[in-house]
């Protein structure tokens, strides 16, 4: 059997913390589908194009991971996957009360599925996305360094300066 796991999110933009996440369940899974959820009726920084790109940009290292975008109720996405666990990255204090009602919304509506928590290694717990928007615009590359994969530096100094 192969052991697929899906790891959804925004990832607008895609910090060192998904990337700990990523990189630790590649090795816990045959084959880790990022799934990038597009949400019409949130302002995204980047495309989901451009989104997918700075993913694979960022694993490019990791030769078990796919790269994609949905729309839609995740659960079912997952199961369309041919997955049976849903992997969460959660922040210690600030998510874990949403997920855990989320996840149990989710097996009443797919029972057949997992939802596994994760929480990045200690010095990236605290990193999310809504951070790194706040601080694109003062930060330079070497302090956004310490919240983003190398591949993606760049692109979060334009997106910060507009």
């Amino acid at each position: 059997m192969s052991h697929i796991a899906v790891y959804p999110g925004s990832f607008d933009p895609f910090t060192l913390g998904h990337l700990n996440i990523v990189e630790r369940i590649s090795h816990l899974f045959d084959h880790v589908i990022v799934s990038i959820g597009i949400n019409h009726d949130k302002k995204s920084w980047f495309t989901a194009e451009q989104r997918t790109d700075q993913i694979r940009r960022s694993t490019s290292h990791l030769p078990n991971i796919e790269v994609q975008s949905y729309e839609g109720l995740t659960v079912r996405y997952v199961q369309q996957c041919g997955a049976r666990i849903m992997v969460r990255g959660v922040r210690p204090i600030t998510d874990i009360p949403a997920e855990l009602t989320m996840m149990m919304a989710n097996r009443r509506l797919a029972p057949d599925v997992e939802t596994l928590f994760l929480i990045a290694d200690g010095e990236l717990a605290h990193v999310s996305s809504s951070l790194i928007k706040e601080i694109a615009s003062v930060a330079d590359a070497k302090m956004l360094r310490n919240f983003l994969p190398e591949p993606i530096i760049a692109d979060v100094l334009a997106s910060g300066k507009r």
